[in-house]
């Protein structure tokens, strides 16, 4: 892709100048600034890109969660705002993050799932309205990852006994949730104690415990984020204790699925934890 000129098309303006930007996993990010003095950022890679520019407009048509405005979003190409930001996070940036994420997650619907398949990474997430929460986890984040990632069959087979255990291993909540769905630190922008914008979403709606789990596997916040969040919105018991490790199954799955290596140690550790 000629970059230079694909951003003149996308927004009438040449770049000046591009610098390539560091911190994401998947994809090829640089801040651009054009002739008209705007700065954006501009995405490359082999991610379906217009899903992910489709997300943010959702998230800043459905809440209130600061996401950059999306100035063009194609399969190839995505250009949003580029916004002002640190990914050093200390105590009260992580309580101003628990303030949105407690926020987005009082919006809610009818059903678990989402209009539109999202994805996680380049990881295709299909989100069907499903009623049950138990059953859209098992169907369709480990049951559908574990048609992807490749297992050793003893694995495989503890993952499948979790599956078939769910009801009793985790709780309906009493509504979905909309969730970010991948908080972690190169995620989240911050500056002077505030987050000021949210990246790379992978939303549907759900129970908020798995946003919660995402961040604990994550440590991209400490205790100050949880002693927070539960100020605005429950953590019910057994959170710590059990369900947060059946909910790191999923982004674990989808490493195994994209790295290997270490994470399928990371991935054995956690069902030993469960007792699987």
């Amino acid at each position: 892709m000629d970059l230079e000129a694909a951003i003149e098309s996308a927004l009438g303006s040449p770049p000046v100048e591009c610098r390539a930007l560091t911190g994401g996993q998947i994809g090829t990010v640089q801040r651009a600034t054009l002739a008209d003095d705007r700065r954006v950022v501009a995405k490359t890679g082999e991610t379906p890109l217009d899903t992910e520019g489709r997300m943010l407009r959702y998230l800043a048509e459905y809440s209130d969660l600061p996401v950059p405005t999306v100035y063009h979003a194609d399969p190839d190409l995505l250009l949003v705002e580029f916004i002002e930001g640190e990914t050093d996070h200390d105590a009260a940036v992580a309580r101003d993050a628990a303030d949105h994420l407690a926020a987005l997650h009082e919006h809610g619907s009818a059903a678990f799932g989402l209009d539109f398949d999202t994805v996680t990474g380049p990881v295709h997430q299909p989100n069907p309205w499903t009623d049950s929460w138990v059953e859209f986890y098992r169907e369709h984040r480990l049951e559908h990852l574990l048609s992807l990632a490749d297992l050793s069959a003893d694995t495989e087979t503890r993952v499948e006994a979790v599956c078939d255990d769910l009801t009793e291993l985790l709780t309906e909540p009493k509504s979905p949730s909309l969730i970010h769905g991948d908080v972690w630190t190169t995620n989240v922008l911050a500056r002077d104690g505030a987050v000021t914008a949210f990246l790379d979403p992978a939303i549907y709606y759900a129970h908020p415990e798995v946003e919660l789990a995402y961040v604990d596997w994550t440590g991209t916040f400490g205790d100050a984020f949880f002693d927070r969040y539960r100020e605005r919105r429950e953590i019910v018991a057994g959170f710590f204790e059990s369900r947060r490790f059946v909910y790191r199954l999923y982004p674990l799955l989808v490493h195994v699925h994209l790295f290997g290596g270490r994470y399928h140690d990371a991935l054995d550790e956690t069902l030993s934890r469960i007792d699987y």
